[in-house]
């Protein structure tokens, strides 16, 4: 982030604000991160960076012209973009939460394969449905604390639930947004 403050002009340097502004929690973050995956692709890519960013701009009232923020997008990818693939994963974008409220960093550790992963969605959808409700998440998340007492708290688990809901769609979380925060990435 001191990076991008040092390469930004300070009147637009909108990370620091957004941080301070639009982010107050995780469930803030995976609210614009739902709002602006906006084909469900499990990434954001540029273009989608560059309306977020806009929407940004917009809300603290700054105007910039196309080219500025064609810049702060490219700038953005070149920062946050890890594996250097031109889109942004949810764990990538999130090193734009403060680390005490960065959840996401917390799953990193409990991360499944895929066959783990879908092994797990199966059994915590209890009525086959398709999708976990809060109930089933709530179960699903109980065992993960348990089973892993050293990267998740318990005590933590409302906070945990609310983050991760608000991935959902009216109370319904389908795989691909669970998988997003649970399941590792197959290489």
């Amino acid at each position: 982030l001191l990076q991008l403050a040092q390469v930004l002009p300070t009147e637009e340097n909108f990370l620091l604000f957004f941080r301070c502004q639009q982010l107050k929690s995780s469930e803030d973050f995976m609210q614009t991160w739902r709002k602006y995956d906006s084909d469900h692709s499990g990434f954001i890519d540029s273009e989608e960076l560059k309306s977020f960013l806009k929407d940004l701009l917009q809300k603290a009232n700054k105007q910039i012209e196309d080219s500025k923020l064609t810049e702060y997008t490219e700038i953005m990818l070149r920062m946050f973009d890890a594996n250097n693939d031109g889109k942004l994963e949810l764990t990538e974008l999130a090193r734009l939460l403060p680390v005490q409220e960065n959840f996401l960093i917390k799953f990193q550790g409990v991360k499944m394969c895929a066959k783990e992963f879908n092994n797990a969605f199966e059994m915590y959808d209890q009525d086959g449905n398709g999708y976990i409700d809060e109930n089933e998440l709530d179960a699903l998340l109980k065992d993960l604390c348990e089973k892993n007492k050293k990267e998740l708290d318990i005590t933590n688990l409302a906070t945990y639930k609310k983050s991760i809901m608000a991935l959902s769609d009216g109370g319904k979380l389908y795989r691909a947004e669970l998988a997003l925060i649970l399941c590792a990435e197959e290489n």
